[in-house]
């Protein structure tokens, strides 16, 4: 929608070929239903939370940056607010505000949209010729292929787009969920299926070297690990290897000024036991696999509580070890990791180095990032990139 826009902008004739009966499906879901329209930070920090080539991506979000995006947005008619994280949403918390405004825009900038599915591109003498859907074949001087990933393909993101770049040669590297739950055999987690922690530390370890920390919200499902802070974890993995989560449930606090608050409970209720103190540290539904997995005695009374003890106590609290064996399929995910291979795309113009008027822009090329916005803003400043070069070279 992007991309049409702005090509539509610079005086191009433009057609939308979408396979739903409406676009915008994936755009409704995103951030819950609420829509992350984009991550307010600057630049230099925005590449740091980008996990697949971000110097491919310097340019053109340094010329359509979250600045200039969140300005497009409120003009569109949607006025939009910074979360924590600098996460951007609609001021209503409705994802379907944002897709309507695009729909509107596109209706009168004369975008003509048609329902249709792309099988192939047409390319005569190594040039670009027009694209054959299943209900017919569509004249271009440029098409951009702007599908999604494979993510999600209930909205539409089935992984056609990489059928499309293979058809001009391009390389498509090897697919992978990106920003989903990881599933864990540990049991732990199933007896705690349904506890959400909130401003918990987490790290992720292959092996011993640390691959990823953040601090935030996660989730224990039947099957693993979900929330914000596992599925940015999940953007560091591959499909396999020895990996660990570690959980830190008191974060906030120093391993002294935690130490403080256990003696403070054991000096005011010397005669409770072990688990009616711990009741004041965790959530309840932790409360017996966490005792269980630290072997203590919740019968201990507070009074008989050693300095060892605390100590133990104080690590088990700062170092949760849940075992990875693996991500959700990439049906689950939100974004997919691979795809076109950039070193075949021009990153100015979006346009493939191989096979003149043909662009891509978004999911469909081998970009991704961590959760908060960044995703739909790298959608956004390569859609206008492909829209923008597209128009201009079908005027040449």
């Amino acid at each position: 929608m992007m991309a049409a826009l702005f090509a539509a902008e610079m005086g191009a004739k433009v057609c939308l070929i979408e396979r739903n009966v409406r676009p915008g499906r994936k755009l409704a879901i995103t951030g819950k239903g609420r829509c992350n329209v984009t991550n307010a930070s600057d630049l230099r920090e925005f590449l740091t939370h980008v996990t697949s080539d971000p110097r491919f991506l310097y340019s053109c979000l340094s010329a359509f940056d979250t600045a200039a995006v969140m300005q497009y947005v409120e003009e569109l008619g949607v006025p939009l607010k910074v979360e924590r994280g600098m996460r951007v949403f609609p001021v209503s918390d409705r994802a379907l505000d944002v897709v309507d405004a695009f729909a509107d825009a596109l209706r009168r900038s004369g975008v003509q949209t048609v329902c249709d599915r792309a099988c192939a591109l047409k390319i005569c003498d190594g040039r670009l010729q027009g694209v054959i859907c299943e209900a017919g074949e569509y004249p271009c001087d440029a098409c951009i292929v702007a599908t999604g990933g494979k993510s999600y393909p209930l909205t539409g993101s089935t992984g056609d787009g990489y059928a499309l770049a293979k058809c001009a040669g391009h390389t498509v590297t090897p697919l992978r969920p990106s920003l989903v739950p990881m599933v864990s055999p540990d049991p732990f987690c199933r007896e705690c299926m349904g506890l959400s922690l909130r401003n918990v530390g987490v790290r992720l370890y292959l092996g011993d070297k640390e691959l990823y920390s953040d601090f935030g919200e996660m989730l224990f499902t039947h099957f693993g690990l979900s929330g914000p802070c596992i599925l940015s974890a999940s953007t560091r993995m591959s499909e396999s290897g020895n990996y660990r989560v570690v959980i830190d449930l008191k974060p906030a606090l120093s391993d002294a000024q935690l130490d403080a608050r256990i003696l403070r409970e054991i000096q005011e209720n010397p005669k409770r036991e072990l688990r009616g103190l711990m009741r004041t540290l965790l959530p309840g539904k932790m409360l017996d696999p966490f005792i269980a997995r630290a072997k203590f005695d919740p019968c201990k009374r507070s009074a008989e509580i050693s300095r060892q003890d605390r100590e133990t106590m104080i690590a088990s609290l700062r170092s949760l070890s849940i075992p990875i064996s693996g991500l959700r399929p990439i049906e689950e995910a939100i974004v997919t990791a691979g795809g076109v291979s950039t070193r075949e795309i021009n990153p100015k113009t979006m346009q493939s180095k191989l096979l003149p008027g043909l662009f891509f822009a978004g999911e469909v090329m081998d970009v991704s990032a961590e959760t908060g916005g960044y995703n739909l803003q790298i959608a956004f400043s390569t859609g206008r990139a492909a829209g923008i070069a597209a128009a201009e070279m079908s005027y040449s």
